[in-house]
C-alpha cells in the first residue's frame, strides 16, 4: 500500500526535474493525480487496513447502507475534494485575469513612470518596497513577472539586474505570505477556513517584514554608486497608446476589486471566489464599454481577449497537485504522517512548522500546505490557531532559500537567466538568516504579545 506514497514522490521528482527532462510539470501533475486515484480505486477497502483511516468510509456506509466502495469514492470523496479545489482554482483564475487586464492596459505604468533615480541603493529599496506591497495585493508570481519586466527598463545590463531580481524574489514571497490573497498557499488556507484575513495579516506582517529587512539591509550595504545610463523606457508594452485616464481607471478598478474580496467575504460570509468573480465582472463590464465606445477599431482590450493570455498550464498544475494530495488524504496517508510528525516533535507546533519550512527549501510549498491541511483537520487546530498562522509564514518564506524553491524564483530565473550557483552563493545564506529571524520574531510575538 505504500506504493501510493512512492508514486507521489516519484511524480514530484519528475516535477522538480522539469527543466532537464523537458517534460512540463503540469503534464506530470495531471498524470500523477489520475494515477493516485486509480490506485485508490484498485486497492479498494484494503487500503484502510494499512492506514487505519476508516472514519469517512464508515460514516458514508451508515448514511448509504446499500452503497459500495466505488460509490463512496466517486460520489463522496471526489465530489467533496473537487468542490474545495474548484474554489481555489476559480479564485486564481479571476485574480490572474484581473492582473492581466491591468497589465494589458499598461496600468502599472502609474507606478513605474515615477521611478527616476539612478542610485543603486535607493533603487533597490524602492523596488523591494513596491514588490512587497504589490505581492500582498496581487500574488507573488505575477508581481515577480511585472517587476522583472520593469527591471529591464531601468537597468540595461543583465548581470547588474541579478541582485535586484534576487531581492524581488524575497520581497514577493515575503509580501505574499502575510496576505490572504498574496500566495496560492495563503489562498488555500484562507478559503479552507484555517485562517481569517485579519488575524493572518496581524500576526505575520511583522515577521515577514523582518524576514525581508535583514537580507535587504545586508545586501544594500554592499551596493554603492549610480548606474551609468539613465533608466531605459524605450521598451514597448501593451496599452502605451491609451490615454492616461483610461490606464488609471483600469488600474484603480482592478486593484480595488482585489482589495474588495476580503471585505466581501467578511460582510457576506460567502466563499472568496464569489467576491473575486464579482470584481472580475465589474472590470469586464467597464473594459467592454471602453473597448466599444472609447477606443473602437483598435486592438481589443476587453477581458474576453485577455482570457487568451491566462496561464492555463499553471491552473492545471495546481489541479493535479491538489487532486494528488487529496487522494493521499482520502486513503489515510496524511493522517499517518500527522501522527508521526506530532510524535517526533512531541506536539510542538513551532518545531513542526519549522520542519515544513525547511522542507520547502527543496519541495514546492503548494503540496506541502495542501498535505498539512489534510493531516491536521480543524478539529485538531481550529481556525486562526498559531499552527496555521505560522504554517503560512514557514511555507511561504521557506521557498526563499533556493531560487528553484518558489514560483517567484523560477520565474525570475527564467526571465533574467540567473545562475542557480550565483543565487546560492550571493542570496541563499542571507535569505536563510532572514527566514530564521522572522520565525524567531513570530514565536516571540505569539508567546508574549498575541
Amino acid at each position: 500500500m505504500i506504493l501510493a506514497v512512492i508514486l507521489f514522490i516519484a511524480g514530484y521528482a519528475l516535477i522538480a526535474l522539469e527543466a532537464p527532462l523537458k517534460v512540463h510539470k503540469s503534464a506530470t501533475a495531471v498524470f500523477l493525480a489520475a494515477a493516485i486515484w486509480l490506485f485508490y480505486v484498485f486497492a479498494g477497502e484494503s487500503v484502510f487496513a494499512f492506514t487505519g483511516f476508516t472514519e469517512n468510509f464508515a460514516k458514508y456506509k451508515t448514511l448509504h447502507p446499500n452503497s459500495n466502495f466505488l460509490d463512496f469514492v466517486s460520489h463522496y470523496e471526489m465530489v467533496q475534494h473537487l468542490g474545495s479545489i474548484a474554489e481555489v482554482l476559480f479564485f486564481l483564475m479571476g485574480a490572474m485575469t484581473i492582473v492581466e487586464v491591468i497589465d494589458h492596459h499598461n496600468g502599472f505604468s502609474i507606478l513605474t513612470n515615477k521611478i527616476k533615480t539612478n542610485n543603486k541603493r535607493k533603487l533597490l529599496w524602492i523596488l523591494t518596497a513596491i514588490t512587497f506591497v504589490f505581492s500582498a495585493v496581487l500574488d507573488n508570481l505575477t508581481t515577480t513577472i511585472v517587476m522583472c519586466a520593469l527591471l529591464r527598463k531601468l537597468i540595461p545590463r543583465s548581470k547588474e539586474r541579478w541582485f535586484f531580481a534576487g531581492m524581488i524574489i524575497l520581497a514577493a514571497n515575503d509580501g505574499g505570505a502575510w496576505s490572504p490573497i498574496g500566495d496560492v498557499t495563503t489562498i488555500m488556507l484562507w478559503i479552507g477556513g484555517q485562517v481569517t484575513a485579519g488575524n493572518l495579516m496581524l500576526k505575520t506582517f511583522i515577521p515577514c517584514l523582518v524576514s525581508l529587512l535583514v537580507p535587504l539591509i545586508i545586501i544594500s550595504l554592499r551596493m554603492k554608486g549610480n548606474f551609468e545610463n539613465a533608466p531605459n523606457s524605450t521598451v514597448h508594452t501593451a496599452g502605451e497608446e491609451l490615454p492616461e485616464r483610461i490606464k488609471n481607471l483600469v488600474f484603480f478598478l482592478g486593484i480595488g476589486g482585489l482589495l474588495f474580496v476580503p471585505v466581501f467575504k467578511t460582510v457576506t460570509h460567502l466563499p472568496p471566489y464569489i467576491g473575486m468573480l464579482v470584481s472580475l465582472a465589474m472590470l469586464w463590464v467597464v473594459t467592454e464599454y471602453l473597448n466599444n465606445h472609447k477606443y473602437p477599431g483598435k486592438e481589443s482590450y476587453s477581458c474576453a481577449r485577455v482570457l487568451e493570455k491566462i496561464d492555463s498550464s499553471s491552473i492545471l498544475f495546481f489541479l493535479g497537485i491538489l487532486l494528488s494530495v487529496a487522494g493521499l488524504e482520502s486513503m489515510g496517508f496524511l493522517n499517518m504522517f500527522a501522527q508521526v510528525l506530532t510524535r517526533i516533535f512531541e506536539g510542538n507546533i513551532y518545531s513542526m512548522n519549522l520542519s515544513i519550512g525547511i522542507l520547502s527549501f527543496v519541495v514546492d510549498n503548494v503540496p506541502l500546505i495542501a498535505a498539512s491541511t489534510g493531516m491536521f483537520p480543524l478539529s485538531v487546530f481550529p481556525t486562526d490557531h498559531s499552527f496555521w498562522i505560522f504554517l503560512s509564514y514557514c511555507g511561504g518564506i521557506g521557498g526563499n532559500i533556493l531560487i528553484i524553491s518558489s514560483a517567484a524564483g523560477i520565474a525570475a530565473m527564467g526571465m533574467e537567466k540567473i545562475d542557480f550557483g550565483w543565487y546560492l552563493k550571493k542570496i541563499s545564506f542571507w535569505a536563510l538568516v532572514g527566514f530564521l529571524a522572522g520565525a524567531g520574531t513570530f514565536i516571540l510575538l505569539d508567546k508574549f504579545v498575541f
